[in-house]
C-alpha cells in the first residue's frame, strides 16, 4: 500500500491557474508561488462584493486518540466527493504547523486518497506564512526588551512581561528561560518563555482580522505588559504595529491549493484547538463562502475544543453561521474511549466500543445545543470489523441522526458520497437555528463555568488565585465582554487526558489566564497543558529525508 507522500507525489496536479478558474478566478487575482500554489489578491474581495454566500458545513470531531483520526482527511474527501455529486464546493482549512510534522502526529494536509496538494509544501514551509507570524512577533518582543534597555520611558516592569516569544517547533527546553545575561550591554534580565508560533496571539489575530487595516489595528491592541504603577502597555505604546503589519502583509492572503482530485481549497491560518482557537482564519472561510455553493471547513481535535471555539470564538466575531456539522467518529478513538491502549486499537473489541460509544454520544448532545443538524461520519480503517461499523450506524439510528461510513481514505472523492449525501439533505432540510453558548454579558468566570459544565461536563471549576486576579483585572480594564478561549487536553472531555469516554465526576482546574486584546478573547490554561509542546521518544524526523534529486520521503 502506498504510502500518504507516495500517493501526493504520483498524484498529477492541475496547474493552479486551472483550479483558480473552476471557482471563477482568473489570472488577475493570482500570486503565484510556482505553478501549484497561490496567494488571492486583495481585489478578489471587490470582485466577489455581490456574491451570495454558500451553506457552511463545519468539520468536527469526537476526542482523538494521540495519533489523531482523520478529521482533515474528511474534510478534503468530503469536498472531493461533493464535486464528483456535480456540487460547486470549495473547502478552506488550516495550515500545518512544523511541530506535529517533525513531532508525532505528522502533516495536516489529509490522508489517502484524500489530501490537499501540494502535499510536500503544504507541510513544510508552504508559502512563509508561518514565519511571517514567528517574525512579527518575535518583533514585538525585541521592540519590547529594547525598550527596556534603551530607558525604559514607559516604565515596563520586565517581572510582568505577559507577551512571549515563539517558534513554530516543538522545543520542550525554551519554555522557560532567562534572557539579557551577560553585563548591561546584553539587556535587561528576566524570565522568558517560548509557545509554539501556532498558540500565538498574532496567528489568533491573522485568522480574526477582516483586512490589512484590521490587522494592524488589532496588532496595536496587544497587551504586551505592564507598569512598575500597574498601567497596561500595549504594542501601539511601542509604535510595533505598523513594522509588524508590513511583515505580514502577503501572509494576510488566504492561500489556494488542490486536493488531489483538482477540488479548490483556502489553506489558510493555523491555530491549535488545545492551546489557541483551533479554526482557519475568517478570510478564507468567507471567501469560500462567496466563491462556491458549499464550503466545508474544519476545526481543530475534538468538538470540545475546536468547533465550541469556531462557535463562541469565530462564529461570534466574524458574524458565520453554521448549516451543518459533520461529527467524525472512528472504531479506534471509541475503542481508545472505552478503555483500550492506543497499541491494541487494530484488535475487534465490540466491548470496548460500546463502552466508549458515551463519548461520541457527548460530543452529540454538545452540538445539538448549538443548534445546528448534525452528520456522524464513521471514518473507515481496515481494522473495523462489520459488527462494530453496525454497532455505531445502530446507535446513531437510535438517537436519530444522520450517519455514514466514509471510505474517503482509500477511496477518495468516490468513497464519500455517501457522506456528501446525508450532508446535502440536511442542508436541503434547512433546519439549523445557530445560537451561542453564552452571551458576552456574562462575566468571564461563569462564561468558564458555562463551557466546562456544558460541554465538558464538569461538576464544577476550580480558579487559582493567580487567574482569579488577573480575570478580575481584565474586567476591570474593560475586557469582561470577550469570549473565552480555553486551553485543554484534547484527549478526553475534561482537563485530565486520563479521564477517557464521558467523565463526570470532575472539576476543571483553571491555572493562568491572560489577556489576548488584539485577537478579542481572554485564554485560560487548564489541568497541565502546554503552550509549547515537546518532541517524543522517536519524533517524525528522524524518519524523514530528501534524497539526491530532491525527493522527500518519510513525511506523513
Amino acid at each position: 500500500m502506498l504510502s500518504d507522500i507516495e500517493i501526493a507525489q504520483s498524484c498529477q496536479m492541475r496547474p493552479i491557474a486551472e483550479v483558480a478558474a473552476a471557482a471563477g478566478l482568473d489570472a488577475d487575482d493570482l500570486e503565484l508561488y510556482g505553478k501549484y500554489k497561490a496567494k488571492l489578491s486583495t481585489d478578489v474581495w471587490t470582485k466577489l462584493e455581490g456574491h451570495e454566500n454558500g451553506k457552511l458545513v463545519l468539520v468536527t470531531a469526537i476526542n482523538p486518540t494521540p495519533a489523531g483520526e482523520g478529521k482533515t482527511t474528511t474534510t478534503v474527501g468530503l469536498g472531493q466527493a461533493m464535486a464528483k455529486l456535480g456540487k460547486n464546493a470549495v473547502i478552506a482549512l488550516r495550515e500545518p504547523s512544523l511541530g506535529p510534522v517533525f513531532g508525532i502526529k505528522g502533516g495536516a494536509a489529509g490522508g489517502g486518497y484524500a489530501q490537499v496538494v501540494p502535499m510536500e509544501d503544504i507541510n513544510l514551509h508552504f508559502t512563509g506564512d508561518m514565519h511571517a507570524i514567528t517574525a512579527a512577533n518575535n518583533l514585538l518582543c525585541a521592540m519590547l526588551d529594547n525598550h527596556m534597555q534603551q530607558g525604559n520611558a514607559l516604565g515596563i516592569d520586565p517581572r510582568r512581561v505577559i507577551f512571549t516569544r515563539v517558534m513554530d517547533m516543538n522545543d520542550r527546553s525554551l519554555r522557560n528561560i532567562t534572557i539579557g545575561l551577560g553585563g548591561k550591554m546584553n539587556g535587561v534580565p528576566r524570565e522568558d518563555h517560548f509557545m509554539i508560533t501556532v498558540a500565538s496571539e498574532i496567528m489568533a489575530i491573522l485568522c480574526l482580522a477582516s483586512d490589512l487595516d484590521d490587522l494592524k489595528k488589532r496588532f496595536g491592541d496587544i497587551l504586551v505588559a505592564y507598569s512598575y504603577a500597574g498601567k497596561p502597555i500595549f504594542a501601539r505604546d511601542l509604535h510595533a504595529e505598523g513594522a509588524m503589519t508590513a511583515l505580514m502583509k502577503d501572509a494576510i492572503k488566504p492561500n489556494l491549493v488542490q486536493t488531489l482530485e483538482g477540488t479548490p481549497c483556502l489553506m489558510h491560518g493555523g491555530p491549535f484547538a488545545n492551546i489557541a482557537h483551533g479554526c482557519n482564519s475568517v478570510q478564507a472561510t468567507k471567501l469560500a463562502l462567496k466563491l462556491a455553493d458549499i464550503a466545508i471547513t474544519e476545526a481543530g481535535f475534538g468538538a470540545d475544543l475546536g468547533a465550541e471555539k469556531f462557535m463562541d470564538i469565530k462564529c461570534r466575531k466574524a458574524g458565520l453561521s453554521p448549516d451543518c456539522i459533520v461529527l467524525v467518529a472512528t472504531v479506534r478513538a471509541l475503542k481508545y474511549n472505552g478503555g483500550v491502549s492506543k497499541a491494541e486499537l487494530n484488535a475487534p473489541d465490540l466491548a470496548a466500543l460500546e463502552r466508549g460509544v458515551c463519548n461520541l454520544d457527548a460530543h452529540l448532545d454538545n452540538m445539538q445545543k448549538f443548534g445546528v443538524p448534525v452528520v456522524v461520519a464513521i471514518n473507515s480503517f481496515p481494522t473495523d470489523t462489520e459488527e462494530e461499523v453496525a454497532f455505531i450506524r445502530a446507535h446513531c439510528a437510535k438517537r436519530g441522526v444522520r450517519v455514514a461510513l466514509s471510505e474517503v481514505f482509500t477511496k477518495g472523492g468516490e468513497g464519500g458520497k455517501a457522506l456528501a449525501n446525508e450532508v446535502l439533505a440536511v442542508l436541503d432540510e434547512g433546519k439549523a437555528d445557530f445560537h451561542m453558548l453564552y452571551e458576552d454579558s456574562l462575566p468571564l468566570e461563569d462564561k468558564i463555568r458555562r463551557i466546562a459544565k456544558e460541554i465538558y461536563g464538569a461538576l464544577g471549576v476550580t480558579i487559582a488565585p493567580a487567574a482569579h486576579k488577573e480575570l478580575a483585572n481584565i474586567t476591570e480594564m474593560g475586557y469582561g465582554h470577550l469570549p473565552v478561549c480555553v486551553a485543554k487536553t484534547q484527549y478526553s472531555l475534561s482537563d485530565d487526558p486520563a479521564l477517557l469516554g464521558r467523565p463526570t465526576e470532575f472539576v476543571v482546574n483553571v491555572r493562568t489566564a491572560r489577556l489576548a486584546a488584539g485577537a478579542g478573547f481572554v485564554v485560560v490554561e487548564t489541568g497541565a497543558i502546554m503552550t509549547m509542546p515537546g518532541l517524543p521518544r522517536v519524533p517524525a524526523a528522524e524518519n524523514i529525508d530528501v534524497d539526491r534529486e530532491g525527493r522527500i520521503t518519510g513525511l506523513f
